[in-house]
């Protein structure tokens, strides 16, 4: 008997480890969309385009093409899928416009979220990942700056986004579930439209990328210093966690005490992918010259 519980144990072990071990991020580099293991290793370009999220299974990434339109001024830009197993790219063409862009994956793989230049305005679209259902996201409460970085709640029913002035949590059919304001949540910093959101693995915190003004400043740079802040949705504070000369952003959770984010040094001319801890220490360099990160799992 107990042999037989020490094998179970050591194949659960097993089983958790070979788990890790077959996760897989998502990048952009130079145009082109790349998977990697988690560590940096084994790069693979799998297409052209921006944007890319890894699905939770690791098997797809969703990105968006990017193209200079032959009809009108602007980009010309489409919600695509590509197979890691099979290489093929599918362009989901049932989406009533040449203007979307950063799919994000519900935590089942079910469906994608995404901003989509819909009626003279942007708004948020949600379409299933076989090309089917598209609808739009409508309520009038939300700017159309709240649907560059759509972000899903990890039970899949709920969805966070950002304007200028607010977090909000929304439901699929666009209700306001909640909204926090942030100028109370940020003291020093405020959010522009592509300021990233990403939930934490057990859903009860939020990273987000925010600008800190003029309080460090670097030559040849152009902007505020972008920074990384924790934001806690039960008790509504949120803190700084990358440090006062770091210049950090696009973060995406790893694992409860480790995410992905881009990082550019001073003197350096490109961003590059680095894995760090809450605590803004440990910064590891992934993949150089790289940007808009994603994982697969949990």
């Amino acid at each position: 008997m107990k042999r037989i519980a020490f094998f179970l144990l050591v194949c659960v072990a097993y089983s958790a480890l070979t788990s890790a071990a077959q996760r897989k991020i998502a990048y952009e580099h130079r145009d082109n969309i790349f998977v990697a293991d988690t560590d940096g290793t084994h790069q693979k370009k799998i297409a052209t385009g921006a944007l890319p999220e890894i699905s939770p299974d690791g098997t797809r990434v969703a990105f968006n093409t990017d193209e200079d339109s032959k009809t009108r001024p602007g980009p010309e830009r489409h919600i695509a899928i590509a197979d890691l197993g099979t290489g093929k790219i599918t362009i989901l063409k049932e989406i009533p416009s040449d203007n979307c862009f950063g799919p994000v994956w519900s935590p089942d793989g079910s469906k994608l979220a995404f901003s989509i230049m819909g009626e003279k305005a942007w708004q948020l679209g949600l379409v299933n990942a076989d090309g089917s259902g598209f609808r739009f996201v409508k309520n009038a409460e939300l700017k159309s700056e709240a649907f560059g970085e759509p972000t899903w709640a990890r039970d899949g029913k709920s969805i966070f986004c950002h304007d200028l002035d607010n977090i909000y949590q929304i439901d699929l059919d666009g209700k306001v579930l909640k909204k926090w304001e942030l100028s109370k949540i940020l003291t020093d910093a405020s959010m522009n439209g592509g300021d990233r959101l990403s939930v934490s693995p057990d859903g009860t915190a939020l990273l987000m990328d925010v600008d800190c003004g003029a309080e460090h400043e670097r030559k040849n740079w152009d902007g505020p210093q972008p920074a990384i802040e924790k934001f806690n949705l039960a008790s509504e504070k949120a803190v700084r966690v990358t440090g006062k000369n770091d210049f950090v952003w696009d973060p995406f959770w790893l694992t409860g005490n480790e995410f992905l984010c881009i990082l550019q040094r001073e003197n350096e001319n490109d961003p590059s992918i680095y894995r760090m801890s809450l605590d803004g220490k440990n910064a590891k360099l992934l993949v150089k010259h790289a940007r808009t990160p994603s994982v697969s799992g949990p």
